[in-house]
């Protein structure tokens, strides 16, 4: 039997292409199927997504916008993006359609993803997620804005 190598990359492909090595740091994007989300939606799925760090991964910065959100992340050893993907999209589904009293999908079947090279990378796309809801008018401040999330430290 091989033994597993956890730097090789493994390619995916849909769409998209979707490439995975271990211990990489992503920023995923995905977004709603159709319609917007309300604030208070904005909140929920901000708050799914805290949830899951440290259990799946570490959460360095992300933002939901109400058609779309990103994520920075970095899995832990041994959980696929994928899975941490299909978890995000599909609890936060569930609650939102909850709160709407409905079912279905809520967000489109595939998402956008990136491996960060160095950081320089990181800190412009920590900077592009923090200017999101001001860029589209939601706020003044990225920090006033309750669908955005910073690590500290």
């Amino acid at each position: 039997m091989m033994e597993k190598d956890n730097s090789a990359l493994i390619i995916r492909r849909r769409n998209l292409p979707h490439w995975e090595i271990a211990g990489a740091t992503y920023f995923v994007t995905f977004q709603i199927k159709e319609g917007r989300l309300s604030a208070a939606e904005v909140v929920v799925v901000l708050e799914h997504i805290k949830r899951g760090d440290p259990a799946f991964y570490t959460l360095l910065a992300a933002t939901v916008m109400p058609d779309h959100v990103h994520v920075l992340l970095q899995p832990n050893d041994g959980i696929s993006l994928p899975r941490i993907t299909k978890g995000i999209k599909g609890v936060s589904a569930r609650l939102v359609n909850e709160r709407r009293g409905r079912r279905g999908t809520l967000w489109r079947d595939e998402s956008y993803d990136r491996i960060i090279r160095n950081e320089k990378e990181m800190e412009k796309t920590v900077k592009y997620v923090f200017s999101n809801a001001p860029k589209r008018g939601l706020c003044v401040d990225g920090w006033e804005y309750p669908g955005f999330y910073l690590k500290e430290g």
